[in-house]
């Protein structure tokens, strides 16, 4: 019926229709790779539309068949490239992140290995979710290490049973294959060790009834101990065990060296060194030692120097041995050297220091001394040199081996004076009326009665300052004598050696400044500048020189010779205690005086203020009989030290 023939077509092109919106729902649905809308490669909805008759025709033609033909269902889908299923999706980051910090708790509280709440379970279930998780692969990093180190620490202190525990652990959750081998090596070893170590640690701890027993315990103990070396080389316990055997030995050097006794702390050491050598133990005690070895020297040091100050440099010197034998590197040693020799040869002076001593039973002080250096020179003239005497050959070499004090001025009036006040001293002048002065009215020095130590040059009344003169040796020795007695030192004139080898100071030339005329004003000397009061001059005398006096100056007016005396050689000469020989045959050669018992005449020395210039050679030498005094003679005192 042409009613049902339309139904019959409606309802196969209907039936058509709903087939392909199917079949594109279905494609969309399992297939979403494909092109979509709005893409180059997605059909439009007017391509679909446009595709529909086809597929009505294509129904039509076959019939009754509802059915879309295979070729006509795959044109319909040919859209776009083949694609392939998408995995499923991951599970929400919010579940990963609390894994891992249960993981990560787990782990800081020392939790690794607990089958549900272990660190190790909690980063796997990670893992099994995500295998590429960074932070759980290095979490797994970090158990394993954590196991790694308990089983090194199971392994050190001897725990046989928890080392292979964790060893197994390692093995069977396959967290480590590198140290595996190692590990069950270390175990094994372990295994015959530990009975030796028990025996080691009990026979150490074994009471002994003596120090022999004690040292038979340690001895065998240190055989087993070092048996478990050769097992094991880095066996912890068998170096415990080592290390207290050698602390008996190091205490013992401690002990030791607290009593001085340092060989048999060094014995001690040799001790230890054997069990352990080179340990931080063995240093440690040895660099301890050492310190208190030179704590020791440096206060035995402070003896040796206090020991020096109080003058008993024998005591000193065994001190300083001492504190060398404790501590070879014993600071101080040079300048303890140095006091000490000064002390042997200077009284603990040093040369060139200027001293004075002060009387010990009332006031007052002796005159100013200049600590002389000791050295060796040549005494004496050669003949070529000009004013040359007989009397000052042959020269010879003369050594001064032991230090001596001399005075930096000649004696002045007034130091003279204190003494003739405290002894009520009668001079040689005053005894016998007279002595020498210069005459200004003839230019000569006569004798002139009533002159005494209390007059100048001229015989007028003489200055406290001025150097003392007319004074006989027989005086200058009193003066001396009664130095000694007042200072409790020995003061002495100077022996003629001394005095030329102050004099020179180390020169070898004509004068001490050297072999011509003065170029400064360097002593009281006669020079042809000089002037007396009735402006008389010199005939013999240094040119152009003139110190500005012509009889004696005030004492210190002049710069000192190079050992620091003033006037050596000028301003006034000075006796010495030698007897006057004619030539240097026979004279000591160690410095000392040269005298003859019952001598009449005695040596002077140094230049005045009236000497020729041949007569301040630093060789002249010259004589007066014991009792003489005049107006250019005055002293200079010499004291031992």
């Amino acid at each position: 019926m042409p009613g049902s023939d339309v139904v019959n077509k409606q309802t196969t092109l209907g039936g058509a229709a709903g087939i392909a919106l199917l079949l594109f729902a279905l494609l969309y649905r399992f297939f979403p790779g494909l092109p979509q809308s709005g893409s180059p490669l997605s059909p439009s909805v007017d391509d679909y539309k446009a595709g529909l008759p086809n597929l009505t025709a294509q129904a039509q033609k076959g019939g009754e068949s509802a059915k879309v033909a295979p070729s006509a269902r795959e044109e319909a889908v040919q859209w776009g490239p083949p694609v392939s299923l998408a995995p499923p999706p991951p599970p929400p980051p919010k579940a990963i992140a609390a894994l891992l910090k249960k993981a990560d708790d787990a782990l800081a509280k020392g939790r690794l290995l607990e089958p549900k709440d272990g660190a190790l379970a909690f980063y796997r279930q990670v893992l099994d979710t995500d295998k590429r998780s960074a932070a759980a692969k290095a979490g797994v990093e970090k158990v394993r290490d954590a196991i790694l180190q308990r089983t090194d620490e199971a392994l050190d202190r001897g725990d046989e049973d928890e080392s292979a525990r964790l060893i197994a652990v390692l093995s069977d959750q396959a967290l480590d294959d590198e140290h595996i081998d190692e590990l069950q090596s270390r175990l094994k070893k372990l295994r015959q060790t530990t009975p030796l170590l028990t025996r080691a640690a009990e026979t150490l701890h074994r009471e002994a009834k003596d120090d022999a027993e004690a040292a038979k315990n340690r001895n065998e103990a240190l055989a087993v101990y070092r048996q478990v070396m050769k097992i094991d080389a880095d066996n912890k316990l068998a170096d415990q065990g080592l290390a207290q055997i050698e602390r008996t030995y190091l205490d013992r050097a401690l002990a030791a060296s607290a009593q001085d006794d340092y060989a048999g702390a060094e014995e001690a050491l040799r001790g230890a060194s054997s069990i352990r050598p080179g340990s931080q133990q063995l240093l440690d005690t040895r660099s301890q030692i050492q310190g208190i070895r030179e704590q020791r020297a440096t206060a035995v040091m402070a003896q040796a120097n206090s020991a020096l100050d109080a003058g008993n440099a024998d005591l000193a010197q065994l001190l300083a041995q001492r504190a060398l034998g404790l501590s070879p590197d014993v600071g101080g040693v040079d300048a303890f050297n140095e006091r000490l020799r000064n002390a042997r040869l200077y009284a603990s002076y040093k040369p060139g220091q200027v001293i004075a001593d002060a009387f010990v039973d009332r006031n007052g002080k002796a005159p100013q001394l200049v600590i002389m250096p000791i050295g060796s020179f040549t005494m004496g003239s050669p003949a070529q040199e000009t004013g040359h005497r007989s009397t000052e050959e042959p020269q010879h070499e003369v050594k001064i081996a032991l230090g001596f004090a001399l005075g930096q001025d000649e004696v002045s009036v007034a130091e003279f004076r204190a003494f003739v006040d405290d002894t009520k001293y009668q001079t040689d002048a005053e005894k016998l009326g007279s002595s020498t002065v210069y005459d200004e009215d003839s230019g000569r020095t006569i004798d002139r009665r009533g002159i005494t130590w209390r007059n100048d040059y001229s015989g007028a009344g003489a200055a406290d300052n001025l150097p003392v003169i007319h004074v006989s040796w027989n005086d200058a020795k009193a003066y001396a004598q009664w130095l000694s007695a007042r200072t409790g030192k020995r003061y002495r004139l100077p022996s003629e050696a001394e005095y030329e080898y102050a004099l020179r100071a180390g020169t070898t030339t004509r004068y001490w400044w050297g072999d011509g005329n003065p170029t400064s004003k360097i002593a009281n000397l006669t020079g042809d500048g000089d002037k007396s009061p009735t402006q008389r001059r010199w005939t013999n005398a240094f040119p152009k020189y003139s110190d500005g006096y012509w009889g004696p100056a005030p004492i210190g007016k002049f710069p000192p010779n190079p050992f620091g005396l003033r006037d050596i050689d000028g301003n006034v000469a000075d006796w010495v205690e030698d007897c006057w020989h004619d030539n240097y045959l026979r004279a000591p050669a160690d410095g000392r005086a040269w005298v003859n018992p019952g001598c009449e005449r005695r040596v002077v020395r140094g230049a005045s203020w009236g000497s020729a210039p041949d007569q301040a050679r630093s060789a002249f030498r010259t004589s007066l009989a014991a009792d003489a005094r005049n107006a250019q003679v005055g002293i200079r005192v010499a004291r031992d030290l």
